[in-house]
């Protein structure tokens, strides 16, 4: 069963970044940062869900974290929380919980 999640504090929050944030290039990879939630959780049915919808993966050495990167994507807030709410809707479906994102550097 997915995990109950607020959307719209997620969305107040990354709207609210660009608020505090200057001189943002055009466009950008953006990688959104994903924690394990259920020690059962399933890495390769959320890996393969996320490739398919156009995300790169990477587990980090930690054993709890993926890194979901797509792009380059406009530097908008309305582009990143497009892809950070369809992250984060498949990353709750597979015990994953969302933990911000940032630019690829």
């Amino acid at each position: 069963m997915a995990i109950q999640h607020n959307y719209e504090m997620q969305r107040q929050e990354t709207f609210a970044s660009f608020k505090r944030v200057k001189n943002l290039p055009a466009a950008s990879v953006v990688e959104f940062i994903f924690f394990l939630e259920e020690t059962d959780a399933n890495w390769t049915k959320f890996e393969t869900e996320l490739n398919t919808r156009g995300f790169k993966t990477l587990r980090e050495k930690d054993g709890v974290t993926l890194v979901a990167s797509i792009g380059p994507i406009p530097v908008t807030p309305e582009a990143i929380w497009e892809k950070e709410r369809l992250s984060t809707e498949i990353a709750l479906e597979y015990d994953f919980y969302p933990d911000g994102w940032h630019l690829a550097k």
